[in-house]
């Protein structure tokens, strides 16, 4: 086997200059990533205007209406609830600063790291504190808000033009392939956008559920505001992992702050951990996992370079972008063994043809040799 150091170099750049150009570009990509998902979702809609005699202008912004309405629909359901916690943040603030209070003159009772440690004293100093951060908090609370509201407005403008221009753009890249690979490279674009919306399907059923799930559990256990905290903690599962344990800590701090039982608090975390298992064992695998079908390794590497490029946007987007990064290398001789180790096929043992017919292939290819 030898070792081509001129290859190397080129691999080495090109994955350079593509991580300059995603941090770069962040600002435009981002919004046209989330509206190329948004359009795969929104694309059969428009079809079915489309076939009932609208054209294409009126069919893309009639889809729009209906994702502002059901957007709208659900910050009206639940302003309420955001209003009445909002009445409660005053006394959430302080017994939040009474606990951290009481658990540092705890420490330093048993460790002495500070001399003549006075409660009242902290709880003072930490008053001023947040008096004296709260206008940086407002100033970056200010230029988060411009920021998502100049992303949104881009994401709809993306979106809107990648409706509308959808059969120009599939010829554009269809026509990048020769004359008898036209017709792969098309297959491969209806694969692309078939992950997509499969994804983006299966994850708004699956928020659907574990949101019900969520809010009716809270409600029995009697945690104020059941259905916001149950949701957003269905909506923070969008981001694998790290989403679903803060969703389940947010709750959980509200039930020990506002309760003063401890097994209420206790009886959150059970009640999450639970439908977490359910989720993950059972749910996640049927709803959404078979649109994807990436490996564990994979999914947390996406997750991990996501989070480094584009922060939460990127958590959320490079997971089905490695989904879509496999379909487009099983089209190519030279890229199949990079969808190989995205695919979840030859670790999964409860798929015993696809690993063997893979697996031994590549074991026979290292006898031969």
């Amino acid at each position: 086997m030898k070792l081509s150091f001129q290859k190397l170099f080129f691999v080495l750049a090109f994955i350079f200059g593509l991580f300059a150009v995603l941090v770069l570009a962040k600002p435009v990509l981002i919004p046209l990533s989330m509206a190329l998902f948004i359009s795969f979702i929104l694309l059969p809609v428009v079809k079915r205007l489309e076939g009932w005699g609208l054209n294409k202008l009126l069919s893309a912004f009639v889809s729009l209406l209906m994702v502002f309405v059901i957007i709208g629909g659900s910050i009206t359901l639940f302003s309420a609830e955001i209003m009445s916690l909002s009445d409660h943040l005053d006394d959430f603030t302080g017994k939040i600063m009474k606990t951290l209070t009481d658990a540092v003159v705890f420490i330093n009772s048993n460790i002495n790291f500070i001399d003549d440690l006075n409660r009242e004293e902290l709880v003072v100093n930490g008053k001023e504190w947040f008096k004296e951060s709260s206008g940086s908090l407002i100033q970056n609370a200010f230029s988060s808000t411009a920021a998502f509201l100049a992303g949104l407005i881009s994401t709809i403008i993306f979106t809107f033009l990648i409706l509308i221009y959808r059969e120009g753009l599939t010829r554009a890249f269809v026509a990048f392939g020769d004359d008898e690979n036209k017709s792969k490279v098309f297959r491969m674009l209806k694969n692309i956008q078939s992950v997509g919306k499969k994804y983006l399907t299966g994850m708004f059923l699956l928020i659907v559920i574990l949101g019900f799930a969520n809010s009716t559990g809270l409600w029995i256990i009697g945690i104020d505001s059941p259905f916001l905290f149950g949701f957003l903690a269905a909506i923070l599962s969008i981001v694998p992992y790290i989403g679903t344990t803060i969703g389940a800590t947010i709750p959980v701090l509200y039930a020990f702050m506002s309760s003063d039982s401890l097994w209420v608090p206790v009886a959150v975390m059970v009640m999450f951990w639970g439908i977490q298992i359910i989720e993950s064992n059972f749910l996640s695998p049927k709803i959404v996992g078979g649109s994807l079908n990436v490996n564990a390794l994979v999914a947390i590497l996406s997750l991990l370079i996501g989070a480094s490029v584009w922060g939460i946007a990127g958590m959320i987007l490079f997971l089905p972008f490695a989904a879509m990064l496999k379909v487009v290398c099983e089209e190519f001789d030279q890229l199949k063994p990079i969808a190989m180790l995205i695919s979840n096929d030859i670790y999964d043992d409860n798929k015993k043809e696809a690993k063997t017919s893979k697996w031994e292939k590549i074991k026979g290819w290292y006898k031969e040799k």
